[in-house]
């Protein structure tokens, strides 16, 4: 079973990542992930990151809705 630890450590590696991909990596379900995401947060430990423009790519730049399909990343805090 995957650990809070095994999640924080992965997303140090990363710099930058989502629940779907920190999932796939760590082979444990996108739900657990997230709610550890979420703890992380709580913790003051990771931050969400906002979408900007550097993220948007061919038509999604153009495109009224296109952050709503964007997911939410995630990173450490900096101390």
């Amino acid at each position: 079973m995957t650990s809070l630890i095994q999640v924080r450590d992965s997303l140090a590696l990363a710099g930058r990542a989502d629940a779907r991909q920190l999932s796939l990596q760590l082979n444990t379900p996108q739900p657990l992930v997230q709610a550890m995401l979420e703890r992380l947060v709580a913790m003051r430990k990771a931050e969400p990151v906002e979408a900007d423009d550097i993220n948007l790519s061919g038509s999604c730049k153009n495109c009224a809705e296109g952050k709503k399909c964007l997911t939410v990343s995630y990173r450490l805090v900096k101390l």
